[in-house]
C-alpha cells in the first residue's frame, strides 16, 4: 500500500477522533466539519478493508482492529508532531493537547494545588487530566502519559519511577485523646479503621506493616468503605477513625500535628509512583515537560523530613 498525502491525513483524523472521543472534538481540533471527520475515517476504513469504529448514537468505541492501527500508528503521528516542533523551534516546543492517565490521590492531593504554575509556564499547552481507578489501554484511549502509583503492567510502555513514598497510619490528637493510641500495629484490631477499597478486586486493601525484613499483615474493622482520596483525607481528619495513607500526599498534616504518625517504626512499607508512556525513542517535549512538572511537585514532600 503506497503511502500519500491523503492516507497520512485520514490517519491523523483518526488519531484525532481517538483524542477527541467524538467526530466533534476531532472536528474542532483540526478545524473541519464533522461531516469532513466522518468522511476521512470513510475513506480510511475503506483504504485498508476494516471498519474502525463501532458507532451507536451515544457511544464511539475503537473496534479491535481500530485499536491495532491506532496503537501502532500513534507513536508515528506523535514522532511527525515533535519533528514539526522542533524545525519550528524550542521556544515554542510545549504545546497542543497533552492527555494525562491518573489516579484521583495523585491528580487531587499532589498535582492539582501545582497546575496553576504549570499552566502559566506554558502558554500553549492544553491540558486533559483524567482520574480514574484503573490504567486501562494508555494507547488505544489516546493519552500521551499516565502518572500512577504501584507496580506497573507488563506491556510495551516505558515505565520510569519517580518515587517512592511510605505508608503511614495515622490518626487525629482528637481521635487518640477518645480512643486511646494503640501501642503497636496488632492493637488495631480493637479501633475504628477507615477501609479504603481496592480497585481491582472490590474488596478493602489489607493494612500491611514492614520494618526491614519483617513484614506483618493486620486485620483490621471498620464501618466506613471508602474510594475518593479527597474523602478518605477529610473522614481522617475529621476524627472518625485511623487511616492509612501514602506519607507523599499528607506530609503538611504530619509536619503540622493535625496528623500523627502511630508507627514510626515500622517505616518499611513504601508504594511506588512511576510515569508510564508509550516507548519511543523519544518522548514528546510536552510528555517530558510534564514529567518535569511532576518531579518539581513531589520534591519537597519526597524527601525525607528532620526528626523533631
Amino acid at each position: 500500500m503506497a503511502l500519500d498525502g491523503r492516507l497520512l491525513s485520514n490517519v491523523g483524523v483518526l488519531a484525532a477522533v481517538v483524542e477527541g472521543g467524538s467526530f466533534a472534538s476531532a472536528a474542532n481540533a483540526l478545524g473541519l466539519t464533522p461531516s469532513g471527520v466522518s468522511r476521512a475515517i470513510a475513506r480510511l476504513e475503506a483504504r485498508i478493508g476494516v471498519r474502525l469504529f463501532d458507532r451507536t448514537t451515544r457511544s464511539l468505541n475503537l473496534t479491535d482492529e481500530g485499536r491495532l492501527l491506532y496503537a501502532n500508528v500513534n507513536p508515528l503521528v506523535l514522532g511527525i508532531e515533535d519533528a514539526v516542533t522542533i524545525a519550528a523551534g524550542s521556544s515554542g516546543a510545549v504545546r497542543g493537547r497533552l492527555r494525562v492517565n491518573t489516579d484521583a490521590f495523585t491528580s487531587r492531593l499532589l498535582l492539582a494545588p501545582h497546575l496553576p504554575r504549570f499552566l502559566d509556564q506554558y502558554p500553549e499547552l492544553s491540558l486533559d487530566l483524567v482520574a480514574r481507578d484503573q490504567l486501562g489501554d494508555l494507547v488505544a484511549e489516546g493519552f500521551d502519559i499516565a502518572v500512577r502509583f504501584g507496580e506497573p503492567p507488563s506491556s510495551s510502555l516505558v515505565a520510569r519511577k519517580l518515587m517512592d513514598t511510605r505508608i503511614v497510619t495515622v490518626a487525629t490528637p482528637a481521635y487518640l485523646k477518645r480512643h486511646g493510641r494503640p501501642a503497636k500495629p496488632a492493637d488495631l484490631a480493637d479501633h475504628m479503621c477507615l477501609q479504603v477499597r481496592n480497585p481491582v478486586t472490590g474488596q478493602p486493601y489489607a493494612w500491611e506493616f514492614q520494618r526491614g525484613r519483617k513484614h506483618l499483615k493486620v486485620p483490621t474493622t471498620g464501618r466506613l468503605l471508602l474510594t475518593d482520596a479527597g474523602t478518605i483525607l477529610a473522614t481522617a481528619l475529621a476524627g472518625v477513625g485511623i487511616a492509612q495513607i501514602k506519607a507523599v500526599g499528607i506530609q503538611a498534616q504530619l509536619d503540622s500535628g493535625e496528623f500523627v504518625d502511630l508507627f514510626p517504626d515500622w517505616p518499611d512499607e513504601r508504594f511506588p509512583l512511576y510515569a508510564l508512556y508509550p516507548s519511543r525513542h523519544l518522548p514528546a517535549a510536552k510528555v517530558r515537560a510534564f514529567i518535569d512538572f511532576v518531579m518539581a511537585a513531589i520534591a519537597p514532600e519526597a524527601k525525607p523530613k528532620a526528626s523533631r
